[in-house]
């Protein structure tokens, strides 16, 4: 398992900072490229000599708004990643894009760099949704590119927003299967929350804004598996779907606690060094990770061996967001612990009882009750 693994790399750019992301992401009236390239492939270099060979999975540019990079950059990351690791011959790689004219313009520049599957940011289709949550496309450039997106690029993933201030099932059930009819072997549907820091804070405190309230919410998330389903997509994770073969290699990575190298600004990983599993973090500012990049060849802020105990809590807490759940022996095998250990026994009895969770000796995994209440119902069983 700790022989292969994914690389994530952040590009911390946004043309603006959404009301509602609590993201690393930042605004500059300039973005530096050139210093930001050359950071990026100076931090990758040096992981890689720590590392040595590994077998890389999957390549994810995440953001901030990895789209705003230059086509160039992504392609000498690319070329580096597969130069300094064993890329799989099925090598999956991902670029996080918002549909903007101008990032929509360099869709086929990306491809040419080497991306093989790209996840729009659409959010929404609806115009008064999108001026609500402070996008800078219209409903008009989403779908235009989507269907440039789908002449470019052989897997294809798009997020969508849902539980919105006065969305009602009937509102969502038409936008949702307009976004499907369009074009989608992957979908993540995020339901709206209230971040600490974000401006979406303040305007709930001083009661601007409202969402839905839970039993709205839970309505409007299981009419997204329902419709999802009619189109092939079937819910791989709580915010995921795809259809068979679709899913998100790279994203998986994390859900199965495997191992994953991050890289720029904020990135965090969970990376085996001598049989042992560390965690890890670069400096969250992007100016001073890219000082520090200058000095030492990484950005590292910290870096810490993790107990059994924590493997355990973490490998729990990722896996049962899995309809496939978590396998106890591979579950042992990373966390040094026995699944029985990592869970309140009461709590997990009547769990079972209830129906949200399904033991058979050897998987555990949430029912589809259980992924309803998992926030909860997880706070409550990981010890």
């Amino acid at each position: 398992m700790t022989d292969a693994l994914s690389l994530y790399i952040h590009w911390p750019f946004c043309l603006a900072k959404c009301p509602y992301c609590d993201f690393n992401s930042h605004v500059r009236e300039k973005i530096p490229q050139e210093r930001f390239a050359t950071a990026l492939r100076n931090e990758l270099a040096h992981d890689a000599a720590r590392l040595g060979p590994r077998r890389l999975n999957a390549i994810f540019f995440g953001g901030g708004t990895p789209s705003l990079m230059a086509p160039e950059t992504v392609a000498a990351l690319i070329d580096d990643a597969e130069r300094l690791f064993k890329p799989a011959p099925d090598l999956e790689i991902t670029l996080e894009a918002n549909p903007t004219s101008v990032e929509s313009g360099r869709l086929a520049a990306f491809r040419d760099a080497g991306v093989n599957r790209v996840s729009l940011g659409i959010q929404s289709l609806r115009e008064d949704a999108l001026r609500l949550l402070g996008r800078e496309h219209s409903a008009s450039q989403a779908i235009k590119a989507l269907e440039t997106a789908r002449n470019i690029f052989p897997r294809i993933s798009f997020d969508l927003i849902y539980a919105r201030p006065g969305q009602s099932p009937a509102d969502w059930k038409d936008e949702l299967s307009t976004a499907l009819d369009l074009v989608a072997d992957h979908l993540s549907l995020y339901q709206l929350t209230i971040e600490p820091g974000t401006k979406y804070e303040a305007l709930h405190r001083r009661g601007e804004i409202s969402l839905p309230d839970d039993e709205t919410a839970a309505e409007l998330y299981t009419l997204t598996g329902d419709v999802a389903a009619t189109r092939g997509l079937m819910p791989y994770e709580v915010s995921n779907y795809a259809k068979p073969g679709c899913e998100s290699r790279h994203n998986l990575t994390y859900w199965r606690y495997q191992d994953y190298l991050g890289i720029g600004p904020g990135a965090h990983g969970r990376m085996t060094y001598n049989s042992q599993l560390h965690a890890t973090r670069r400096h969250r500012a992007p100016e001073p990770w890219a000082d520090l990049v200058e000095k030492y060849g990484t950005g590292s802020r910290e870096e810490t061996l993790l107990s059994d105990e924590e493997k355990g809590r973490e490998a729990l807490l990722m896996g049962l967001r899995l309809t496939e759940g978590i396998n106890a022996e591979k579950f042992e095998q990373r966390s040094g612990r026995a699944l029985q250990e990592c869970i309140d026994p009461d709590i997990f009895s009547a769990c079972l009882e209830e129906d949200y969770l399904q033991y058979d000796g050897t998987t555990l995994r949430a029912t589809s009750e259980g992924r309803l209440r998992l926030e909860s119902l997880l706070a409550r069983l990981v010890l």
